[in-house]
């Protein structure tokens, strides 16, 4: 009879008083200890689950965002591609997540759903954080906020730094791009208005990508985190009304009503404009 396979034998760590572990590193105690259902429903477990992880990648966007930012203000924009093409992929595994939450029927959210309140993704300060941090800055949605100062304050520091679309906008003029003042030095609290000069901008780009590369795999960086992004919209409101149909969210908002009204919102019109006219 063969001896069952010890890894010792080879020298791996088998001994951790004093030391750190896998689960220390990770500090999986906190996380796997922070679900905590308000019901006796089965899919609760799962419907909490999903959300924390959620919030975990979403987490990971905002390090990742923020840091494309700085890079791209300092005129560094090849370590940029790479973190706006890790963005995209985690907002892939973002749309990759609500397949599983699909799995969960109306009967079954309805045996929990007393127990959520009036909590709701809307009001997810994270998911607020990165609509604000790549340019879709509404400052109605401070609100849900108010009750937490320090969210607030996080969100409205967002809200005085220039965007990740209002740093790459400012790149093209750095270019030589004619973008008017009005755009930047507009108010950032406000939201991105459509501008002609910066659709033309791109235009050019877009019309000789060999004498602008840098700045045209930068315009599809963002298109590319844009589409990803468009699509964890759209599996949201299907998610949502395969499992609750039209009912108003726990919220208060308008349920699928109000997210098929969210997916009308572009992050950076004129690089979808500019398509119908080039």
């Amino acid at each position: 009879m063969t001896d069952a396979y010890d890894p010792a034998r080879e020298g791996a760590q088998m001994a951790f008083d004093g030391r750190m572990s896998y689960t220390d590193y990770l500090g999986l105690d906190a996380i796997l200890s922070a679900q905590h259902p308000r019901s006796d429903a089965h899919d609760e477990m799962l419907f909490i689950i999903q959300h924390q992880t959620s919030e975990l990648w979403m987490r990971l966007a905002l390090h990742e965002i923020g840091a494309a930012r700085a890079v791209l203000a300092a005129g560094q924009t090849r370590p940029a591609f790479k973190m706006l093409s890790r963005v995209a992929r985690i907002f892939e595994q973002l749309n990759s997540a609500w397949d599983v939450l699909r799995t969960m029927t109306p009967s079954e959210y309805t045996t929990f759903r007393g127990a959520l309140g009036e909590s709701s993704g809307f009001q997810s300060w994270q998911y607020r954080l990165i609509e604000y941090s790549v340019g879709n800055r509404n400052t109605a949605l401070l609100k849900p906020h108010a009750h937490r100062p320090d969210l607030t304050e996080a969100l409205e520091a967002e809200l005085a730094k220039p965007s990740l679309y209002d740093v790459a906008v400012r790149a093209l003029a750095q270019a030589g791009f004619e973008i008017p003042a009005e755009v930047l030095e507009r108010d950032l609290r406000r939201p991105w208005q459509l501008s002609e000069p910066v659709q033309e901008a791109w235009r050019q780009v877009y019309a000789d990508p060999h004498r602008y590369w840098e700045l045209y795999e930068l315009a599809e960086k963002l298109v590319d985190f844009e589409d990803y992004f468009r699509r964890w919209r759209f599996n949201h409101v299907t998610t949502v009304e395969r499992v609750i149909g039209f009912k108003r969210g726990t919220g208060g908002t308008g349920g699928v009503t109000y997210l098929r009204r969210m997916l009308e919102v572009q992050l950076f019109p004129e690089l979808w404009a500019l398509r119908t006219s080039l």
